[in-house]
C-alpha cells in the first residue's frame, strides 16, 4: 500500500559551519589584535633618540629665527636692489617677476618694525596681498651691528639679509580644513562624522608611533605592518560600525597589508633602490638611525592603505547587497557576481593610482620630460624609480585582496540579511544601530550552500 506524507515546508537548520566560521573570524581578529598590541609595545619610539636627532637637524645656522611680518605696502617692481643687467621685469608670467614688500614685523625681537622686502619668484606670483602674512628668515646679527630702529629700507639692520619663509596659511588652511569637515558632516552624517573621527586618530599613528619609530631605526616593514593595522582595526569599526561585513573587510585589509609589506620589501631589494633622495635625506642620514630603505618600504605600504581600504570595503558591502537583493543565490554566486563588481573596481582603482601618483610628481616630470636623455634611462632614476615601484606594489597589494576580500565575505554572509546592515559578529551577538521598521519573517529559502 501506497501512503502519501505531508510535509510541511521548513526552513534549513543553522548550519553549524557558519557559526564556526564566524568563530574563527573572531578568533583571527583577536589574535592580530593582541599581535598588533605587542608589536606597538616593542616597536615604541625612543624618544631619547628622537630628541637627539632632532637637535642635530640643523636646517639653518645656529641663532637663525623665524618672526611672521605682514605687508603692510606693496608695489611692483624692486628699485635700488639689482643691477641694471639683472633686473627682474614684472611682466605677468615671468618667473623674473619681483614686488617690493612693506612688512611689519610681528614677533621677535624686532616686533613692530617695517622693513621693506624684495619678493622674488615665486612669491611675487602667489597673489599676495596687503594684510597677508609672510615667514621670514632672520640670520643671525653680528654683535657690533649698527641699530636703527625707524629704517625701512633695512640698510645699516641687516634687513637686507632677511628673507621670506614661506606665506602664513593658517586662517585659510583651517577656513578649508571646516568646509571639507562640514561638506563630509552634511553628505555622510554620523558615517562622515566618524569618518573624521577616523581621520584624526590615523593623523594621530602616523605622529606619534610611525614617525619617531622609524627615526628610532625601528624596522620599516615592522613599523608598516603593525601601524597600519592599528589604523585599519580603529578606522574601520569607528566608520563603518561593529558588524560581521566590517570584520570582513577588516580581514581582507589585514591580508593586503602583509602582502603590499611582503611584495614591496621584495621591490626595493631587486631594484636596488637606497630610499635616499635629495639633500633632505642626505641632512637625515648623518643625525638619525633610520633604516632608509625600510623607510621606503614603510612609505609604500602606507600610501596604499586608503585605496587598500576602498577596495575590500566596496567588496563586502557588495556581497551583503547581492545577498539582500538576490537570497537565493549560493555563496558560489554571490562569490562570482561579486568578483565581476571587483574587476571594474580594479581596473579604476589601478589608473587612479597612477594619476593620483603622476598629479602629486607633476613638476619632476615636467623635468625629466625636458631632459635630452632616453625615457628608460630618466625611469632608473631614484626619484622616478620609487615612485614606480610604489605604483607597482599597492597595485598588487589591492588586486590580490579583492578576491580574497570577496571570498571570505560570500563565505561569512548569512544566509537571510533582512535589513540594511546585518551586525551579527559570532552567533547570539547583535548590535542593531538602526531597526525601526517592523518587517515581517522573510520566506524561507532552500539553496545550496
Amino acid at each position: 500500500m501506497a501512503h502519501a506524507h505531508a510535509h510541511p515546508h521548513r526552513a534549513p537548520a543553522p548550519r553549524s559551519g557558519g557559526v564556526a566560521l564566524r568563530t574563527v573570524l573572531a578568533a583571527i581578529l583577536v589574535a592580530a589584535a593582541l599581535a598588533t598590541a605587542v608589536g606597538m609595545a616593542v616597536l615604541w619610539p625612543d624618544h631619547a633618540k628622537v630628541a637627539a636627532a632632532s637637535s642635530g637637524v640643523q636646517f639653518a645656522a645656529k641663532g637663525t629665527t623665524f618672526p611672521n611680518g605682514r605687508i603692510v605696502a606693496l608695489k611692483n617692481g624692486c628699485p635700488g636692489y639689482f643691477s641694471s643687467g639683472d633686473a627682474p621685469q614684472s611682466a605677468p608670467g615671468d618667473t623674473r617677476t619681483c614686488q617690493l614688500a612693506t612688512v611689519t614685523l610681528l614677533s621677535g625681537h624686532n616686533a613692530g618694525r617695517a622693513v621693506s622686502l624684495p619678493l622674488l619668484w615665486p612669491w611675487a606670483t602667489a597673489g599676495l596681498h596687503v594684510g597677508d602674512e609672510l615667514e621670514l628668515v632672520v640670520p643671525p646679527q653680528p654683535v657690533n651691528a649698527t641699530q636703527s630702529g625707524g629704517d625701512t629700507s633695512g640698510a645699516g639692520t641687516g634687513a637686507q639679509n632677511i628673507t621670506v619663509n614661506g606665506v602664513v596659511r593658517d586662517n585659510s588652511l583651517l577656513v578649508w580644513a571646516l568646509l571639507f569637515a562640514i561638506v563630509v558632516v552634511a553628505v555622510g552624517l554620523l558615517r562622515g562624522f566618524m569618518a573624521l573621527i577616523s581621520l584624526v586618530f590615523s593623523g594621530f599613528m602616523l605622529i606619534e608611533f610611525m614617525l619617531p619609530a622609524l627615526v628610532s631605526g625601528r624596522p620599516g616593514i615592522a613599523v608598516a605592518i603593525v601601524g597600519g593595522a592599528a589604523i585599519m582595526f580603529v578606522v574601520l569599526y569607528l566608520a563603518h560600525g561593529f558588524s560581521l561585513r566590517t570584520s570582513a573587510a577588516l580581514i581582507g585589509t589585514l591580508f593586503g597589508i602583509a602582502i603590499t609589506a611582503g611584495i614591496a620589501q621584495m621591490a626595493v631589494a631587486t631594484t636596488h633602490l637606497t630610499g635616499v633622495s635629495g639633500d633632505v635625506g642626505g641632512m637625515l642620514a648623518g643625525v638619525t638611525q633610520i633604516d632608509f630603505r625600510g623607510l621606503l618600504t614603510c612609505a609604500i605600504v602606507i600610501a596604499g592603505l586608503g585605496v587598500l581600504n576602498d577596495v575590500t570595503v566596496t567588496q563586502a558591502s557588495t556581497v551583503w547587497e547581492l545577498r539582500a537583493a538576490g537570497p537565493e543565490l549560493s555563496r558560489r554566486q554571490l562569490f562570482t557576481r561579486a568578483m565581476r563588481i571587483g574587476r571594474d573596481h580594479i581596473a579604476s582603482t589601478i589608473y587612479t593610482i597612477v594619476f593620483a601618483y603622476a598629479g602629486a610628481a607633476m613638476v619632476v616630470l615636467i623635468v625629466l620630460y625636458l631632459y635630452n636623455r632616453p625615457a628608460l634611462s630618466l625611469l632608473s632614476q631614484e626619484d622616478l624609480a620609487a615612485e614606480i615601484v610604489r605604483t607597482l606594489c599597492s597595485g598588487i597589494g589591492l588586486v590580490l585582496a579583492v578576491p580574497v576580500t570577496t571570498a571570505i565575505s560570500a563565505l561569512l554572509v548569512p544566509a537571510e540579511v533582512s535589513g540594511p546592515t546585518d551586525n551579527r559578529l559570532i552567533t547570539g551577538l547583535k548590535l542593531r544601530w538602526y531597526s525601526f521598521v517592523p518587517r515581517a519573517a522573510p520566506e524561507p529559502v532552500n539553496r545550496p550552500y
